[in-house]
């Protein structure tokens, strides 16, 4: 390797780039869960920096509102702020 040339970054290996105190603290608790915690914790890291990857399993008994809500994106028919907070509130009983 040439004088000055960066080591890859491998993980596991002693080369890894240094993360914040926080990021570390709370890797260490992720760690303490079980597989499909960790999995779900890390798609949602995944999806805050977008890079999404694998797409999530949709409930079949949930398709035909998923599919009717992408319908209605794609014309660009959204529910007002009202009916959304109006929605939030029956949560709230």
């Amino acid at each position: 390797m040439e004088r000055g040339a960066t080591f890859p970054f491998v993980a596991g290996s002693a080369y890894l780039p240094p993360v914040t105190e926080l990021l570390e603290k709370a890797l260490q608790a992720v760690r303490q869960l079980p597989a499909d915690s960790q999995d779900e914790i890390a798609r949602a890291m995944l999806a805050l920096i977008g890079n999404v990857g694998e797409p999530e399993e949709i409930d079949p008994g949930h398709l035909p509102a998923v599919l009717e809500g992408l319908a209605q994106a794609n014309l660009r028919q959204f529910s007002f702020d009202a009916e959304v907070e109006a929605a939030f509130r029956r949560f709230e009983r």
